[in-house]
């Protein structure tokens, strides 16, 4: 005898409510994105916070400049490492556990450093707290795209991507309020020990429904290898990340060890420089869409070469006003930039372009460019680092003319 199947009821509201919902009709997560925001705001402290501390870590330990300007080398070769690897270990240990561990082993690192007492050491810690850093941003993106409503990404995008900017806002006046009750090993572990608390917070409230990665597929890169443009903007983002993070890196012993500033003082002005950058990335975003992105990004670039080669070149109050000038102009490059990185080539090449140029533009000019300016510094040539970092940006601000977009809009 044939048994009959009796058919699904109809959805009542209650089981509606049970049933997963469509991410359009979910309502904004502000939770995700605030614990994801705040691993990235000290994922990002956690980079930049040997740089106010430089002139009472260098005073400490009887470091030179050159040997200052490499911990930002070695920080941003482990970043670079790191952001090239991403994809394997997502792709084994699923997003949100890589952004844990990259939360808990970026304090690690971070505590472990402060412990450090031999140069070769602090490098090895310091190495490894970029390595874990840099795991961090293609998960996290990944994340907040998936949890987010596709509808809501601009405003989850913007609220994210505060994070750095109030990074380079909050890191001076962070070191200086601290150093007042405490020694700068204090500060990293109070640092590594927020970062290692957040991961756990974040395990343990996020709830996010957890995915794999994509492991890296280098033969994408191929046919962008034979593209120009990709190489042109290769150059421009290393020139890029040189005028924000690579000045910023050493701009605080400058100001020290050069023109005499107390450190102090040194701290607050390139907090209050950073102010006025806040409202920057909107500003530029009009002003490319009125005049185009290669017109921009050119005077973006020029301006900042100017300005850091008046850093360079000027003392006393005028040398004040370029500080301030320099990074509100610097932070306009990044708009533009990501803009015409998108329109190189075709837009299944446009992850690839992403996943292999802001690794290298890190390692040059986040790494590279810092210690440049600190062997010159070590030679008594501060200033002239500030002066070739300033001439080169000038000289790149002709670069963005030969570029080719795949779909014009110049």
């Amino acid at each position: 005898m044939r048994s009959r199947r009796k058919p699904f009821p109809a959805p009542t509201p209650d089981t509606a409510a049970m049933s997963p919902s469509r991410p359009e009709d979910d309502p904004f997560p502000y939770l995700p994105v605030f614990f994801l925001t705040a691993i990235f705001f000290l994922n990002f402290i956690i980079r930049i916070i040997i740089s106010p501390l430089m002139p009472t870590i260098l005073a400490d330990m009887g470091l030179t400049p050159d040997q200052a300007g490499s911990f930002f080398l070695v920080s941003a070769s482990g970043y670079c490492v790191a952001l090239l690897c991403s994809g394997v270990v997502s792709s084994r240990f699923l997003h949100v556990r890589t952004i844990v561990f990259s939360a808990l082993a970026t304090g690690l690192m971070m505590v472990l450093t402060g412990l450090t007492h031999n140069l070769i050491l602090m490098r090895c810690s310091v190495f490894g707290a970029g390595m874990a850093a840099g795991l961090y941003l293609p998960s996290g993106i990944a994340i907040l795209t998936h949890t987010v409503a596709e509808k809501n990404w601009g405003k989850a995008m913007g609220i994210h991507e505060l994070a750095p900017n109030v990074s380079f806002l909050l890191a001076p006046i962070l070191c200086e309020a601290l150093l007042l009750w405490m020694s700068w090993r204090q500060v990293l572990f109070c640092v590594g020990t927020a970062s290692i608390g957040m991961g756990i917070s974040f395990l343990r409230f996020s709830r996010i429904r957890d995915f794999a990665g994509q492991a890296p597929n280098f033969k994408a890169f191929t046919p962008l290898a034979g593209t120009p443009s990709f190489w042109c903007m290769m150059l421009l983002f290393s020139l890029g990340v040189s005028g924000t993070l690579g000045i910023y890196a050493m701009l605080p012993l400058f100001l020290v060890n050069e023109h005499g500033m107390a450190q102090a003082q040194a701290n607050t002005l390139i907090t209050l420089s950073r102010v006025a950058t806040l409202p920057m990335p909107l500003v530029i975003g009009w002003v490319a869409d009125r005049f185009g992105l290669k017109t921009v990004l050119a005077t973006v670039l020029g301006l900042n070469g100017l300005l850091v080669l008046g850093i360079g070149v000027s003392q006393g109050f005028l040398l004040q006003v370029w500080v301030f000038c320099q990074p509100v102009v610097a932070v306009g490059f990044f708009p533009p930039a990501f803009a015409a990185l998108s329109h190189i080539g075709t837009k299944e090449m446009r992850n690839v372009a992403v996943s292999f140029t802001i690794p290298a533009a890190f390692l040059v000019g986040g790494g590279g460019v810092p210690h440049l300016i600190g062997i010159l510094g070590d030679k008594g040539l501060f200033d002239a680092g500030f002066m070739v970092a300033g001439g080169l940006t000038l000289a790149g601000a002709v670069v963005p003319f030969f570029l080719t977009f795949h779909k014009q809009e110049d």
